[in-house]
C-alpha cells in the first residue's frame, strides 16, 4: 500500500518552468513504477511520463518529449517531473500514480494522488 501526495503546481507564464514532486509513503518505494498523468477540463486523463523502480528507464507521451523530465529519488521516497518550456495546453491537474513493477509503462496504475493544478498563461 502506498499513499501519494503531489506538490509544486501553480501558475506560470508560457515558456516558464515548474517542478512537481510526488511524495510516497511506505517502505517499498523502489518496487513501484511511478507515473505522472494530467487531466484538463473536458478531457480524459492523459499519460504524461513514467519511470521504472530503479530509475533506469523512463517513458513520455510525445507532446512533452524534450520538455519534461521525470526522475525519482528512492532514498527520499519522492518522484519528480521537471516541466520546461511550458505551453498553455499543458494546463491541467497533474496526478502522481504508482504501481508494482509490471506491465505497460502507461497503464494499470493502482495508486493515485489527489493532484496538483498547473496553469500556464498565454
Amino acid at each position: 500500500q502506498v499513499q501519494l501526495v503531489e506538490s509544486g503546481g501553480g501558475l506560470v507564464q508560457a515558456g516558464g518552468s515548474l517542478r512537481l514532486s510526488c511524495a510516497a509513503s511506505g517502505r517499498t518505494f523502489s518496487t513501484y513504477v511511478m507515473g505522472w498523468f494530467r487531466q484538463a477540463p473536458g478531457k480524459e486523463r492523459e499519460f504524461v511520463a513514467s519511470i521504472t523502480g530503479t530509475g533506469g528507464m523512463s517513458y513520455y507521451t510525445d507532446s512533452v518529449k524534450g520538455r519534461f523530465t521525470i526522475s525519482r529519488d528512492n532514498a527520499k521516497n519522492t518522484m519528480y517531473i521537471q516541466m520546461n518550456s511550458l505551453k498553455p495546453e499543458d494546463s491541467a491537474v497533474y496526478y502522481c500514480a504508482a504501481k508494482r513493477i509490471s506491465g505497460s509503462p502507461r497503464l494499470n496504475y493502482d495508486y493515485w494522488g489527489r493532484g496538483t493544478q498547473v496553469t500556464v498563461s498565454s
